[in-house]
């Protein structure tokens, strides 16, 4: 795909969000399943059912799915999507590319061993490897360009409201 072809693909979509902001505005939903077996959730995904458990870290087996390795797959999947569609639409040409996140972690805090320790992610990196000719300016403004439309980094970065509720089935 070229950025012409991006532009006309998505330029009907963007007309109506423009006539019709409401209409750009939708809920995603993800979902998943406990049960008596074992400690691990399973996630709908769409595609498979992921099963998530503990860490090794924390006692798990490492069989099940970290989901704070999911938490940095997802990053890494929107931060990738959003690097190649802006350097399509700047025509900024990648022959090739990797993405990776890394989070720190100090397991103390969730395991509830030192009430000081920090629950969650201190610090998380993302690099981006890219095979191109582009001029420097290019790349500062593609990475400009990713940071600003990815909706993982910038819900991470920003934090939005957060609520929670539980209720008897």
């Amino acid at each position: 795909m070229d950025a012409a072809e991006l532009r006309a693909m998505q330029a009907p979509i963007k007309e109506r969000y423009k006539s019709d902001p409401s209409a750009a505005v939708i809920t995603l939903k993800a979902k998943g399943s406990i049960d008596n077996e074992g400690i691990a959730c399973k996630v709908e995904t769409g595609r498979a059912l992921a099963i998530a458990g503990l860490h090794p870290g924390t006692g798990g087996s490492g069989l099940e799915l970290c989901s704070g390795d999911m938490l940095l797959e997802a990053l890494v999947a929107c931060a990738g999507v959003t690097l190649k569609s802006v350097a399509t639409a700047t025509e900024v040409p990648l022959r090739s590319g990797n993405v990776i996140a890394e989070g720190d972690l100090d397991f103390r805090g969730t395991l509830g061993v030192d009430k000081e320790a920090p629950v969650g992610f201190e610090e998380i990196r993302l690099r981006f490897e890219v095979a191109t000719d582009a001029p420097q300016d290019k790349l500062d403004l593609l990475l400009k360009l990713t940071e600003r439309y990815c909706v993982v980094y910038q819900t991470i970065k920003n934090g939005p409201k957060v609520s929670v509720s539980m209720k008897r089935v």
